[in-house]
């Protein structure tokens, strides 16, 4: 099943110009769960899917929201030449057709 089918609200932000934070806010505790068990979801799964590495992703189960929060380095600092995406708001995009 893909991330998509399984979360209510996935979104991107920066946290600050030099990180990204993903948000991913599920529907039910079943859902929570299995994302929690992928490996899709591990910081080395996301680290392969946005061209990092694992000690550039940092994890955060927050269980009493049903949520997994992403904190990313980002590759180019907010704002600097080359970055397509100053506020880091279309970032979470790849995150979405991953299967778990």
């Amino acid at each position: 099943m893909k991330l998509a089918d399984l979360a209510q609200v996935v979104r991107s932000k920066n946290a600050g110009p030099t990180q990204l934070t993903l948000d991913i806010f599920f529907r039910d505790a079943a859902a929570w769960q299995r994302a929690c068990a992928s490996e899709r979801l591990s910081p080395a799964g996301v680290a392969a899917l946005y061209g990092l590495t694992a000690g550039q992703v940092e994890r955060y189960l927050l269980p009493e929201i049903l949520a997994i929060k992403l904190s990313l380095a980002r590759t180019v600092c907010a704002g600097s030449p080359g970055d397509g995406d100053v506020y880091g708001a279309q970032q979470h995009a790849p995150l979405l057709g991953i299967e778990l």
